[in-house]
């Protein structure tokens, strides 16, 4: 993870290193008290993977929600958590075919949540509707 995090880190103004951070998140999920960790890296997979938006746009969703609540629900991880890893973006070579590889990754671990998919975009819609920062245009520019 450190060096993919390395690459996205460097990468362009679209911030790509969210969608990293969220599905490693999201696949390495811990059972704690804090549920504020799975429901962070949820909602931004659903928001990359289904709406489209650029790492940048999930991170200011990240800091509306952040700003408007301290209580999340709890998700129920799968026994599956996707079939895809950190091993095999990083085995694409550097540049759009790693990127590419990078959402397939996010859409892997997605699908494998789910179960949970109503209670995320159920979650995240209420931020998306409250008049917040317009972030629901597909790759709307930063």
């Amino acid at each position: 993870m450190h060096e993919l995090s390395y690459y996205t880190l460097a990468h362009d103004g679209t911030f790509i290193h969210q969608h990293a951070v969220d599905a490693y998140g999201a696949q390495h999920v811990r059972q704690s008290r804090s549920t504020i960790g799975a429901a962070f890296n949820l909602a931004g997979l659903y928001l990359a993977v289904e709406r489209g938006m650029t790492g940048r746009q999930v991170q200011k969703m990240h800091m509306l929600m952040a700003s408007r609540s301290k209580a999340w629900p709890p998700f129920e991880p799968p026994q599956d958590l996707g079939r895809l890893t950190v091993a095999d973006v990083l085995a694409a070579p550097p540049g759009p075919l790693r990127d590419e590889a990078l959402m397939r990754w996010c859409g892997s671990i997605w699908s494998a949540w789910s179960s949970e998919h109503d209670r995320v975009r159920a979650m995240t819609d209420v931020f998306l509707e409250s008049g917040g920062p317009d972030v629901r245009k597909r790759k709307a520019p930063d």
